[in-house]
């Protein structure tokens, strides 16, 4: 497995994340999916500060797969929490590296 670097745009900062070739698509879907929640979020006014509106993201976001989890869907689920374990680590070393 090779890894290759890919650029996301998450509430209008751009971050250099390293993955696999073969995981590409699925870090884009999910950067997309994590950006719109965040720009959900800080559109509220509610929520300030972009460690605070990630935080609430992550919460909202780990709800609705213990909800899936929940509902009978663990086989898929599974795969699932460990993808979203490992995009969020990738997210939170891009993060520290940008000095938020």
């Amino acid at each position: 497995m090779s890894n290759e670097t890919v650029f996301v745009k998450i509430l209008d900062k751009e971050y250099q994340v390293a993955c696999p070739r073969e995981e590409r698509q699925a870090l884009l879907e999910s950067a997309q999916l994590l950006d719109e929640r965040m720009k959900a979020i800080r559109g509220t006014g509610a929520v300030i500060g972009l460690e605070r509106i990630a935080v609430m993201a992550a919460l909202n976001l780990s709800h609705e797969l213990l909800q899936a989890k929940t509902a009978g869907n663990t086989a898929g689920g599974a795969a699932s929490h460990s993808d979203l374990l490992r995009l969020n680590g990738k997210l939170d070393r891009a993060l520290s590296n940008t000095g938020d």
